[in-house]
């Protein structure tokens, strides 16, 4: 498996009285890191210039076994949709950031009640990968070997380890999950 992991500047936020508004984007501050093999996980995106935060790109080709490259792009400050092809991918090549990720269906009410509340988690702890898995046929296989039992779960990872489990609805459990993972 070969991973390219593209960097791009994230404008820095502006206050205007309480809103806070990005400036436009400049897609000049592009840099790259091409031909990583193997174990890829010290790929770790920290970097902030000057007030602006990163936001990187994750592109993963698989070996001669025919199956498809996947491409995922994350923002800081999203949520970004994964899939069980590119769900691994980017956690590794997040290294040591927390990730956060949302196993939620599209027919679950609590999911649907929990998905503004998780975005708005993901504008406020811009640190964190924020992701989410719609657990459904096609995506069965990551569910099952995440341990999934119930949704929404939520799964809180570092270094690509499993560090806390959320299940339920639990807000408040969630932002204590994410707090105790960030200071560790």
């Amino acid at each position: 498996m070969s991973l390219q992991v593209q960097v791009y500047g994230v404008p820095p936020r502006k206050s205007v009285g309480s809103v806070v508004q990005n400036s436009a984007p400049s897609w000049s501050t592009k840099q790259s890191v091409g031909g990583v093999t193997g174990d890829y996980g010290h790929v770790t995106m920290k970097r902030k210039l000057r007030g602006q935060c990163m936001g990187f790109k994750v592109k993963a080709s698989f070996d001669a076994t025919g199956a498809a490259a996947s491409d995922a792009v994350i923002a800081v400050g999203q949520v970004t949709e994964v899939s069980k092809d590119s769900f691994w991918p980017i956690v590794k090549a997040a290294g040591d950031k927390t990730v956060v990720l949302d196993m939620y269906t599209q027919w679950c009410g609590p999911c649907k009640a929990m998905a503004p509340k998780y975005r708005e988690l993901s504008e406020k702890y811009l640190d964190v990968v924020f992701l989410k898995l719609d657990c459904n046929q096609e995506n069965r296989p990551l569910a099952k070997e995440l341990g999934l039992k119930v949704v929404p779960t939520f799964k809180i990872l570092k270094d690509s380890k499993v560090l806390k489990e959320v299940t339920g609805a639990k807000f408040d459990d969630l932002v204590v999950a994410i707090e105790n993972a960030r200071a560790s």
